[in-house]
């Protein structure tokens, strides 16, 4: 029997919800647009934040698509059978549609008849219920229609079948997860789906949105009742062709082949393997990353940035370990680009930027480790000095996280001097980074992002400063990426060199202008063809004939968006830059303010 490929599945999913009334939209970009929460998009609910709170989608009420995600929260983990940086969700929503009968229905048979699965080798787990809050007898009953034996659905508590809501309030409800039996012997009497002996692998799960939590805790019914699904690509492939990991599918077999093709060093196997993972995966993340059509993230000291260059980093310093040559980067991102380029168009296109900033990197972290070398040169000249023979934990640490210098590099340099590293001191340093790191990354918890007002009013002063910026600078002043919390707006666009000080002003009193004329801004809905032929800036791809939102302020901006923006521009108050700076090469970034704070600010300027 053929295996199923990636390819395969995608076109699988997206045509079975097609034909039962959904819309295919295209997933969105990897790079969360005005959300301060998090720095990448980690699940496929993400982008839709905005519609599952009531406002209208362009292409109606039943959507599915497929969503690249990043999550990095355990990165150190990747290697193992399961942990990836970089993965595809599969997606189906009602916004307000259908809920849990027919969603159930679907999902039970698109793993039966479409996928293969014996009705017997599935097992489903539902929300047990709790004080406030009842069992879901709905969902209990509509997997039995679907002749679900009772002993295959597991009752399970909130740790398991429950989802938000993200904050103290909000949106909410239970959730039923389909797992697969691999046929294993179960590892006690208790042994259940959830269980992580690896008899039970989820591969769906179905997430009903029907309670809103208030302020004083009380659950009440929503509304506007939604699904939300999700199944990932890597995984379901996996279950499907029988594989023990992820690693031997199409997807990454080619990788790894090269790798081994390439390697010059060997290591002790588990060692290896492990290696050949890291690289692997944390190639395939970084090239997505660097060719997302949306763009604005490249290797740097802060955030996303930070996050890409670690992930490069990683992967050179793993690749040093196995021997492989100078600028395999390049060669990975080429093998990568090779199997998503039917799918992902846009990484063939962007190849050039692409290899060239992974170069460039691989050569910066080379110059790093030569550094980091001179360091411990150093740290271990002074220690001679003071007759002493362990380094610190926390230098050991500074080595690594600093210099890119591994802990075993630092400890056979240490031992060559008659040294020893304080390893319990470095595992306490990078545990406390990893905390730090994990609360900057905002970790997703299928989170809702802020739609304050303010939020919303700044995220319409990004159109307004975009269109300035295009009227002073010239229309390659293109948006490359933006962040929003509720103090500021961060705003990176393509431009060559620093602004001068004359055309900030011009671009402030331009952007100023237009918030004291007042325009009212109108949403409308259209195909992404109309909105180009209609003048609309429209810098994010979408499929042909698609159904989009057009913004329109005035006479003054007109731009394809998601949303949510302000209903009139004199809601801003007023508009004041505070930085203007490098992002990273031919990409310049502006941090701004708007309200009571700008206005007062430009008074005292003299504005």
């Amino acid at each position: 029997m053929a295996k199923l490929t990636a390819d395969a599945l995608r076109e699988m999913y997206l045509k079975f919800f097609e034909s039962k009334g959904h819309t295919i939209i295209s997933g969105a970009s990897v790079i969360p647009e005005n959300d301060p929460t998090v720095l990448f998009t980690t699940a496929g609910m993400h982008p839709l934040v905005p519609y599952l709170l009531g406002e209208k989608h362009p292409a109606g009420t039943r959507l599915t698509d497929v969503q690249k995600c990043v999550r990095t929260g355990d990165i150190d983990a990747v290697g193992d059978s399961a942990h990836l940086t970089f993965f595809e969700m599969l997606g189906n929503w009602s916004l307000g549609d259908y809920f849990k009968k027919e969603a159930i229905a679907w999902s039970f048979e698109f793993l039966t008849k479409h996928l293969g699965f014996d009705p017997s080798q599935i097992s489903v787990t539902v929300f047990e219920g709790e004080p406030g809050i009842p069992r879901d007898d709905e969902a209990i009953a509509f997997w039995k229609e679907q002749g679900v034996a009772e002993d295959h659905i597991y009752l399970k508590g909130r740790e398991d079948n429950w989802w938000g809501p993200a904050g103290q309030t909000g949106p909410c409800g239970p959730d039923t997860e389909m797992f697969v039996d691999t046929g294993k012997e179960p590892c006690c009497e208790q042994c259940s789906p959830g269980c992580g002996c690896g008899k039970y692998i989820e591969i769906w799960n179905d997430v009903f949105m029907q309670y809103n939590k208030t302020a004083d805790g009380t659950y009440e019914p929503l509304a506007q009742h939604n699904v939300d699904t999700g199944m990932g690509v890597e995984r379901t492939i996996c279950m499907i062709n029988g594989y023990k990991t992820v690693y031997e599918s199409e997807l990454f077999l080619p990788l790894l082949s090269k790798i081994r093709e390439l390697a010059t060093v060997e290591l002790p196997e588990e060692k290896r393997e492990r290696a050949e993972r890291i690289i692997a995966d944390h190639m395939r993340t970084a090239t997505i990353i660097l060719g997302d059509p949306k763009g604005g993230v490249k290797p740097g000291n802060v955030g996303a940035n930070y996050v890409l260059r670690r992930l490069i980093r990683r992967a050179v310093r793993y690749g040093m370990d196995l021997g492989l040559p100078a600028g395999f980067t390049a060669t990975m991102a080429d093998i990568v680009i090779g199997t998503y380029k039917n799918f992902y168009p846009d990484l063939l296109e962007k190849r050039e930027l692409i290899v060239a900033e992974l170069t460039a990197e691989e050569n910066r972290f080379a110059k790093t480790l030569t550094q980091g070398r001179h360091e411990f040169e150093k740290v271990a000249s002074v220690m001679a000095q003071h007759d002493q023979t362990q380094i610190s934990g926390k230098t050991a640490f500074k080595l690594y996280d600093t210099y890119g210098f591994p802990l075993e590099l630092t400890q056979e340099l240490a031992a060559e001097r008659g040294m020893t590293v304080d390893i319990d001191g470095f595992n306490k340093a990078e545990a406390k980074h990893k905390e730090a790191s994990k609360q900057g990354e905002g970790v997703f918890k299928g989170g809702l992002a802020d739609h304050s007002e303010q939020t919303t009013r700044l995220h319409t002063a990004t159109h307004l400063l975009h269109k300035a910026l295009k009227l002073v600078l010239g229309d390659h002043a293109n948006q490359k990426g933006s962040n929003i919390t509720p103090e500021r707006l961060r705003f990176d666009f393509s431009h060559g060199e620093k602004m001068t000080r004359e055309q900030l002003d011009q671009v402030e009193d331009i952007v100023n202008e237009q918030i004291n004329r007042a325009l009212a801004i109108q949403c409308d809905t259209m195909t992404i063809e109309e909105a180009k032929a209609g003048g609309a800036t429209a810098l994010f791809t979408a499929k042909y004939g698609e159904q989009v939102k057009v913004y329109t302020m005035g006479d003054f901006s007109k731009e394809v968006c998601g949303g949510p923006h302000a209903q009139n521009t004199s809601e801003l108050v007023a508009f004041k830059i505070l930085k203007e700076e490098s992002s990273s090469a031919g990409v310049r970034r502006i941090k701004a303010i708007i309200g009571e704070p700008a206005l007062e600010k430009r008074k005292a300027a003299g504005k």
